[in-house]
């Protein structure tokens, strides 16, 4: 059985009679699975938008740490992001891509850019998991980003930050960065309701290996967020009650998906992964394909 690890490119699109389909494409060369996104790096993609009749697929530029243990034996050293002006071709590696390199273009400590991606007001806002630790000063945890529409191509200089003042200031100072979400996780959703007139946050708990999928709501991107509530109180993957559980599995990735929900419902993922060997063959991960793909919960409100 040979292991995909982060290649797989798929499309899934919505009819007007309410039916879902989803189509799986895979890259090979020289008869090995490959990437879909570069071709000599390790990217990983994160929460697309379109702005201005063009998609933007943000990517984060993962280098491997072959003396740290797995699975967390990488780290992020960049951020891209792909610009695909034409995307009609049903398959979307027809689709022309130019990457552009945003790395050096954002504030220091930014470790992971679009957590999630929210077109507002001819902006585009992230809230980036953010750390920080020099000078006596230490912070983690998930901030607000915006950068214009006008500006996609070339970002320098013209990202603003959300200070604890309540004002966007161009100027990065880390003491004056405001705090978003304590949580700090990699993954997350931010989505209006129009139906609330509200903002809602999902997100999964990072304790005890992903136990909780929260949310918080707020009449604005900036806040003030509510409290987390639990949308499920306990992740059965990660409950020792359940017989899903396993000692080596965590979960992570907890975000809605308005575009799939019902009125009076919420759709929402999760992905469990395990820190047992993958090259295992008797590992839980190998023998229990329900691990390391989405898991889909429609929860009514």
């Amino acid at each position: 059985m040979d292991v995909v690890l982060g290649t797989t490119l798929a499309v899934s699109t919505c009819s007007t009679n309410q039916k879902f389909s989803i189509q799986y494409f895979l890259k090979k060369k020289n008869g090995q699975f490959v990437s879909s996104f570069g071709q000599d790096e390790w990217l990983w993609p994160q929460d697309p938008f379109i702005a201005r009749d063009t998609l933007y697929i943000p990517l984060l530029v993962v280098q491997g740490l072959p003396d740290a243990p797995p699975p967390f034996n990488f780290k992020v050293a960049g951020h891209k992001i792909a610009r695909i002006k034409d995307f009609k071709a049903d398959d979307p590696h027809q689709w022309p891509v130019d990457y552009l390199d945003w790395t050096h273009t954002l504030a220091s400590g930014v470790e992971a850019l679009a957590t999630t991606s929210v077109i507002h007001h001819n902006y585009v806002y992230f809230y980036p998991l953010y750390r920080y630790a020099k000078d006596n000063v230490s912070i983690s945890g998930n901030i607000l980003a915006r950068i214009s529409t006008d500006h996609l191509d070339n970002p320098a200089n013209y990202w603003e930050y959300w200070t604890r003042d309540g004002a966007w200031q161009k100027n990065f100072k880390p003491n004056e960065v405001k705090i978003i979400f304590p949580v700090g996780v990699s993954e997350l959703s931010v989505r209006y309701h129009m139906q609330d007139q509200q903002w809602m946050v999902v997100y999964l708990s990072p304790e005890k290996k992903g136990h909780q999928l929260l949310y918080s709501t707020a009449a604005n991107p900036e806040g003030p967020w509510s409290p987390p509530s639990a949308l499920i109180e306990a992740v059965a993957e990660v409950d020792p009650r359940s017989p899903l559980y396993d000692q080596h599995t965590f979960c992570y990735a907890g975000k809605e998906h308005r575009q799939f929900a019902k009125p009076g419902s919420l759709v929402v993922t999760y992905v469990c992964n395990s820190s047992e060997d993958i090259s295992n063959p008797n590992s839980f991960l190998r023998k229990n394909l329900f691990l390391y793909r989405p898991v889909v919960k429609n929860i009514k409100r």
